[in-house]
């Protein structure tokens, strides 16, 4: 039902900033949990993070926390993720994925729809 496409991948050094987009089909996007996952080679994916309907609160794994932001506009059903100070363990296939299931941590909620990924490398 919602079809996502991520863009804003690249090649950046160490230290660099990115910014990530994901942009959705249909008219219902203000309904969904939007959520930014990523998997490396050889690696399981992973959690970075994750933002409520509303945009008003925002959930970060970790690793990501004080570098990362996500945000969302959803007159523009978009959700985007600026990446800052950008190390190369961030490198990795970064996917946009959505739900509407709550009352679940989000790094745990099942997400129905997934974006083809962006490819985002950080050089040492």
């Amino acid at each position: 039902q919602v079809q996502l496409v991520e863009s804003g991948g690249g090649l950046v050094q160490a230290g660099g900033s990115l910014r990530l987009s994901c942009a959705a089909s249909g008219r219902t996007f203000s309904r969904y949990i939007m959520a930014w996952f990523r998997q490396a080679p050889g690696k399981e994916r992973e959690f970075v993070a994750a933002i409520f309907q509303s945009g008003t609160t925002t959930d970060y794994a970790d690793v990501v926390k004080g570098r990362f932001t996500i945000s969302r506009d959803n007159a523009k059903n978009t959700v985007y993720l600026q990446m800052n100070s950008l190390e190369p363990g961030d490198t990795a296939v970064y996917y946009c994925a959505a739900t509407v299931v709550t009352g679940i941590p989000t790094m745990y909620a099942p997400y129905n729809y997934w974006g083809q990924g962006t490819q985002v490398t950080v050089s040492s």
